[in-house]
């Protein structure tokens, strides 16, 4: 693959990181305090429900397969193997990021079944938990040189 195209594939993995986490934020800063003081409960429910849903589909859908695809492309063309995820520096870092992303996609599903078996409480504890784990993804990814 030329440099271009490797490129792209960086682009495309930015991209899925930037939908996620933006989509993260603006549902909790933005769009879901916006629902609480306009909305009836009943209403708000509904709304919150059909966002999580829709959220979630398309993170199934679209933003896993980007950033699992994109990631482990850019991981080989790299030459990261699992050995090297032990070494000191871009190893390390890489195996980090890999392992809060795992995390991170633990808490956005926990968040989804507690949300749908009403224990909203936990639902939200997960969510926040699911937020700042893709802060620290996207932190820990900044850290490691380009390749």
């Amino acid at each position: 693959m030329s440099i271009g195209a490797w490129a792209v594939v960086r682009f495309l993995h930015v991209t899925g990181a930037v939908v996620w986490v933006g989509g993260q934020l603006a549902l909790t800063l933005v769009v879901l305090p916006l629902a609480r003081r306009l909305l009836s409960a009943a209403a708000r429910d509904r709304f919150a429900a059909a966002a999580g849903r829709r959220f979630g589909l398309l993170t199934a859908a679209l933003f896993l397969p980007l950033q699992l695809a994109t990631g482990w492309a850019m991981a080989w063309h790299k030459g990261v193997t699992w050995a090297s995820l032990a070494d000191p520096g871009y190893g390390r870092t890489l195996a980090a990021k890999l392992a809060l992303f795992a995390v991170v996609m633990l808490a956005a599903a926990g968040h989804g079944f507690a949300y749908a078996r009403g224990r909203v409480v936990l639902a939200r504890v997960l969510a926040l938990g699911s937020l700042a784990g893709s802060l620290g993804v996207v932190l820990l990814a900044a850290c490691l040189p380009v390749t």
